[in-house]
């Protein structure tokens, strides 16, 4: 039996996985956590695996850095250990995966059906690939092509200082130099936390009148995300300080995206996955998103056929998981 994971600062899934006689996988038993409610990660494995299960191999993709088969989650106070859990599962086969670097290979296990183009110029070409996935912080990866096959790399690349392209890019910079002095990445704009930074940098400079349905401050009790309120708001267009939030936030998405495509020069093209971009998927498909993403001047034209592909199928970090020791 195989052990496949997604642990995310969210929420974690855990799958038991068996072959069937055709050498395929089959999904025995699934089931999601909220990351939160859980000290340890071990007390979540101690939940969902029945008594006398035998493992034959472990995969996890976690939302943090993975060194020497070791992760401190960057979202949540959780420490992972690949021998620990070689021990604890009983296994020589454990393997520690960053999250996106599960999802880019998850990513090569889905159909055509998962996926949606973006880019209405796009023309099929071999090469790298780049994937990036705003969701509670914001994963980039590469799957870099040897010729004949991608292979998934892990990066840190959410985490790269944040560089503004407008006037109004500028200012919020400069405001988000005051909530996070030292460093403004990519991350605190591009994810869970980036809608909510954004409406306030509005707010602040009196774009429109603060919204009376958005709340100051999460509700975890409640089950009230403001950067989710936001979102809907925005993309409903019910409120203009929302809307213009969301609108900068894809803006700023789109841009990064094709950062990430010079950086690795993913000609293959990109894949952008996370649970973000299937809720605003109006403002994603309006062109914004693309004509963000092919502003690099001189480097325009190169960019204006490579393809921009949306998962939709929420399961790709699990999948690739699931197929790491398939």
């Amino acid at each position: 039996m195989i052990l496949a994971g997604d642990i995310g600062g969210t929420k974690t899934v855990l799958a038991l996985v068996d072959k069937n006689k055709e050498g395929g996988l089959v999904c025995e038993h699934e089931q999601t956590f909220s990351s939160l409610a859980y000290p340890e990660f071990t007390d979540i494995l101690q939940e969902f695996l029945p008594p006398e299960t035998s493992i034959s191999a472990a995969c996890f993709g976690v939302a943090g850095p993975v060194v020497r088969q070791r992760c401190q989650t960057t979202n949540l106070p959780w420490l992972l250990d690949g021998e620990e859990l070689k021990s604890s599962l009983g296994t020589g086969q454990v393997k520690l995966l960053n999250d996106l670097e599960a999802m880019a290979l998850g990513m090569l296990h889905l159909s055509d059906g998962d996926w949606l183009e973006l880019n209405p110029n796009a023309q099929a070409q071999t090469g790298n690939i780049a994937v990036i996935a705003a969701g509670t912080g914001l994963g980039e990866a590469i799957l870099y092509w040897d010729g004949n096959r991608h292979h998934p790399m892990a990066t840190e690349g959410g985490h790269c200082d944040f560089a503004p392209q407008t006037e109004q890019q500028d200012a919020l910079l400069e405001y988000l130099r005051n909530k996070y002095p030292g460093h403004v990445s990519y991350e605190r704009l591009i994810s869970g936390m980036g809608s909510g930074n954004i409406y306030d940098f509005l707010c602040e400079h009196d774009f429109a009148t603060a919204c009376l349905a958005v709340p100051e401050v999460n509700d975890h009790e409640a089950g009230i995300d403001r950067n989710a309120v936001i979102s809907r708001l925005g993309v409903s267009g019910e409120d203009a300080l929302c809307a213009e939030a969301v609108r900068l936030f894809v803006e700023l998405y789109g841009a990064e995206a094709g950062n990430l495509v010079l950086k690795a020069l993913a000609m293959g093209g990109v894949f952008i996955g996370g649970g973000i971009a299937p809720k605003i998927l109006p403002l994603m498909q309006d062109g914004r998103f693309i004509e963000a993403f092919k502003a690099k001047g001189r480097f325009a034209g190169l960019l204006d056929k490579v393809s921009v592909k949306m998962s939709l199928n929420p399961r790709t970090p699990l999948l690739g998981a699931m197929n790491y020791f398939a």
